[in-house]
């Protein structure tokens, strides 16, 4: 098969707009254009046309729709051994799949028919073998691809090898070879699955299930015979035990021993409350006691502390009657320095304003010189801005967006394509007359004018004076919904903007622009005239108008008022010195004041605050003596009841080692008639199991599911041994296989040695026997894995493999063509003028076709140069 054309329309890119490459040629066919110009979408639309059916909504399909939307259209013109044909088909929407017989122009098939026609041409659309020969954009085949992907082209690659290499079929069995093993495997994959476990609901995963299944229930009636034989055991020595616990003597001895504990418990627990008793009176003397030493502690300190106060505020009241004096004396010399600095201020402040009165004159004379120029500027300013505010007002009745500009350009050639479109879709009449005729034919009342072309739509009506009236009728459907909404959108946007045309719009933007200008020079004059504003302006104007109004009419000299102006200045530094010095006195006098009465205050409080607590200073030693009286009685009754606690304590037993006794007593009772009660219920419980497995016959089950598991077993070791042999066939069928797959994959290694010369020295390479891909090169005796390779050197390898598989599908009469798209982007400019040999090498009986965005490197590759040229569809 040769391509001989390829035509897109309405494919992604060329939206609505078609394109073509036509001219295609046998040998190299290279297509050279910068990115973004439609080559891989022209090989996306090629792939579709051949693999996708045209009913398909698959993403492939679905990217090939534009932004815009509509039915994406492909179409191929091909050469094969029996004709030549064109191929068509259209996606989404309206779906068509057409097959037009070139020579005849007879159509041979369409919808399912042209997609069978399809298939017969390529095989299979998904593991046909174009897909071997059509090299996707960034894709090598070497790379980590989808399992579908991997699977479909080393279908195509075997189904290839096979047809081309007959002789293969007398030394290795060929297809018979992979029918043994396909049995094989199907029979092994009945009893184990690919990792060799059991499969799940197979004959060998049962017979395992029926095995495990009676081992388990071996092992539980195993159980259950134990346990029936421990029970047993247990309830004959739990008999043996409850017998020992209720005998009467056993019940005797514990009562008797609880008895006697308790009536030493009660007496020493008598003894144990009078000795408590005695503690808590010891205690309370103690308490007492310890409270009237801190009584006449507390007032012995008192009245030292009294006693130091005392001799402090005598040191005291001297040194704070002299600090008040001090500080009086200070007042009334900062009150006398405050005063002469007030009178100086006063003096420096006349002095100023006379100053200022002096300098206020002046600049009254001078504004009433500046006022007049002022006045003129104010006034042209006031015209500036009047002038911008009628232009802005009038720009904004002029103004027309430059969005709706371009809207009001694209709907109006919307308009004139869908009127073009309407008008030359609509029949019309042309009348010629004869150079006699005096009389007009009417065309619905209009004369109609000598070879002028008129437009209907449905009916119309022909009136020829003299003869009569002719009915034409238009059985097309006039469509004209989307004109109308078109022309809806055009006047909307027109009453929007205010205008009657596109022309109207475009003159009022170029008036916008020219008052925008007039605005900008009366915004540059106004901004020279009133640099900081209008009203900046008018305040200054009205400034000058004050300061004009009262002119001087004799100013002092300023020599003479500056001098009493330092003058006055000089004496006030000097009395705010003078105020500072006296201010500081004060604050020394002050501070020293402060800091005597600070120690004076608190003591003199303190000291009354204690007479008062101690009372008059001759009821002292009295009130010392009742003190000391109370301690000493306190301490008498501390020693009456500490003589009382150790008379207590002589007679008194040990009342927790009592206690202990009882409880040991009370426990022992308690725990034998737990373990009696525990035993009843265990011995319950050992005869109800007894019971039920006497009942079940345990034994003889165990003994008959032993005969069973016997049997089960030899059925696991017979369906293990067939495993075994299967999967020792395989490995034979396998090994066979690899011996053979030199001589299998001779016909590859036969043309791609010659390509791999023109590119390397002393260089083979091993294939994968599943794949049928490159698995490594061996280059000076080093083996190397492929998919450590450079990018380069893999995509160079891909491509050659791909032309040697283009070779193979020659030979076996089933030419088809190699298309690479951007396939050689890694390779450096020596391979790649290589590779350009070895191309134009294979196509001799070839068709290859080159999509490439590097202009300047292809060109060096040759060949028949296409182009895109524009499809009307």
């Amino acid at each position: 098969m040769r391509l001989d054309a390829l035509r897109l329309f309405n494919v992604k890119r060329f939206d609505g707009h078609g394109v073509s490459i036509e001219g295609l040629s046998d040998g190299v066919n290279v297509l050279a254009a910068p990115n973004e110009f439609g080559k891989s979408t022209s090989f996306e639309a090629l792939t579709a046309l051949f693999f996708a059916k045209h009913s398909s909504r698959s993403a492939d399909v679905m990217s090939l729709r534009p932004y815009s939307g509509g039915s994406p259209r492909v179409e191929a013109d091909i050469t094969t051994a029996k004709g030549r044909y064109r191929i068509t088909k259209q996606f989404l929407g309206k779906a068509v799949a057409q097959v037009v017989d070139l020579d005849s122009g007879r159509l041979i098939a369409q919808a399912d028919e042209a997609e069978g026609f399809i298939g017969e041409l390529l095989g299979d659309a998904t593991s046909g073998p174009a897909a071997l020969l059509w090299v996707k954009q960034g894709v090598t085949g070497l790379e980590n691809r989808t399992d579908k992907e991997n699977r479909n082209e080393t279908s195509a690659r075997t189904d290839l090898l096979h047809s081309v290499q007959g002789e293969v079929e007398a030394i290795t069995g060929g297809r018979r070879m992979a029918e043994i093993q396909s049995t094989t495997e199907a029979a092994l994959k009945e009893l184990v699955t690919a990792t060799g476990r059991p499969k799940v609901g197979g004959r060998y995963h049962a017979a395992l299930d029926k095995r495990d299944r009676l081992r388990s229930e071996i092992d539980r009636l195993r159980e259950d015979v134990d346990a029936l034989r421990i029970a047993l055991d247990q309830r004959a020595s739990q008999n043996r035990r409850l017998k020992e616990l209720n005998s009467p003597e056993e019940v005797a001895a514990r009562d008797a021993a609880l008895a006697t504990a308790q009536s030493q418990f009660e007496a020493a627990k008598s003894r144990h409350e009078v000795l408590e008793r005695l503690k808590a009176e010891l205690k309370l003397a103690l308490t007492n006691r310890d409270a009237a030493q801190r009584e006449l502690d507390q007032f012995q300190s008192a009245l030292e502390a009294y006693a130091t106060v005392a001799q402090e505020l005598k040191t005291l009241e001297p040194l704070l009657v002299e600090a008040t004096r001090h500080r009086e004396e200070a007042k009334d010399a900062e009150h006398r320095a405050r005063e002469a600095a007030s009178a100086a201020e006063k003096a420096e402040a006349d002095a100023r304003s006379a100053l200022e009165k002096h300098d206020l004159a002046q600049r009254a004379t001078e504004a009433a010189k500046r006022l007049q120029a002022l006045k003129d500027s104010l006034d042209k300013a006031l015209s500036s801005r009047t002038a911008i505010e009628a232009l802005r007002a009038d720009l904004s009745a002029k103004t027309v967006p430059d969005s709706a500009l371009a809207e009001l350009q694209e709907l109006e050639n919307t308009l004139l394509k869908l009127r073009t479109i309407r008008d030359n879709a609509r029949p019309s009449v042309i009348v010629d007359y004869d150079s006699g005729a005096s009389q007009r034919i009417l065309m619905d009342g209009v004369a109609l004018e000598p070879s002028q072309e008129r437009h209907y739509s449905g009916r119309t009506a022909l009136t020829a004076p003299g003869i009569g009236t002719i009915q034409l009728r238009s059985n097309s459907v006039d469509d004209a919904a989307e004109l109308g909404t078109c022309e809806e959108k055009h006047r909307q946007l027109l009453t929007a903007l205010g205008t009657e045309s596109l022309a109207a719009a475009r003159l009022r933007q170029d008036q916008a622009r020219d008052i925008m200008g007039r605005i900008e020079t009366e915004t540059a004059r106004l901004g020279a005239l009133a640099p900081d504003g209008i009203e900046a302006l008018q305040q200054e104007v009205s400034a000058c108008e004050l300061a004009a109004q009262d002119l001087p009419e004799d100013l002092p000299e300023r020599d003479v008022l500056e001098a009493e102006f330092e003058a006055a200045k000089t004496n006030r530094h000097t009395c705010i010195e003078a105020q500072k010095a006296s201010s500081l006195a004060l604050d020394s006098a002050t501070n020293r004041y402060v800091e005597i009465a600070t120690r004076h205050s608190p003591l003199d409080s303190r000291f009354r605050q204690m007479g008062e607590q101690l009372g008059a200073p001759e009821e002292h030693p009295a009130r010392l003596e009742q003190l000391r009286a109370a301690l000493l009685a306190e301490q008498t009754r501390v020693d009456e009841a500490e003589a009382k606690v150790r008379e207590a304590q002589s007679s008194a037993t040990d009342f927790e080692f009592a206690q202990a006794n009882l409880q040991r007593a009370q426990s022992v009772k308690s725990a034998a008639e737990k373990e009696s009660n525990q035993l009843q219920v265990e011995i319950a419980s050992h005869n109800a199991l007894i019971k039920a497995r006497s009942d079940e016959a345990v034994e003889e089950k165990l003994n008959e599911r032993r005969e069973e598991l016997e049997a089960a077993e030899q059925g696991v070791d017979a369906f293990e041994h067939e495993i075994a042999i299967l999967q020792r066939l395989l490995s034979a069928l396998e090994s066979a296989r690899q011996e053979a797959k030199d001589l299998y994959l001779a016909p590859v290694m036969e043309e791609l040695r010659p390509l791999l010369s023109m590119l390397f020295e002393d260089v083979a390479i091993t294939f994968d026997d599943q794949t049928l891909l490159p698995e490594s090169l061996i280059r000076k005796g080093q083996d190397e894995a492929v998919d450590k390779l450079s990018g380069g050197m893999r995509e160079q390898l891909s491509i050659l493999t791909r032309l040697a598989f283009a070779r193979l599908l020659a030979r076996d009469n089933r030419p088809i063509p190699v298309v690479l798209d951007d396939a050689l982007v890694y390779s450096d400019d020596d391979r790649i003028e290589h590779m350009f040999n070895a191309l134009h090498r294979q196509s001799k009986a070839q068709q290859i076709i080159v999509l490439t965005c590097r202009q300047r490197a292809f060109q060096k590759l040759g060949g028949n140069i296409l182009a895109f040229t524009p499809w009307e569809g």
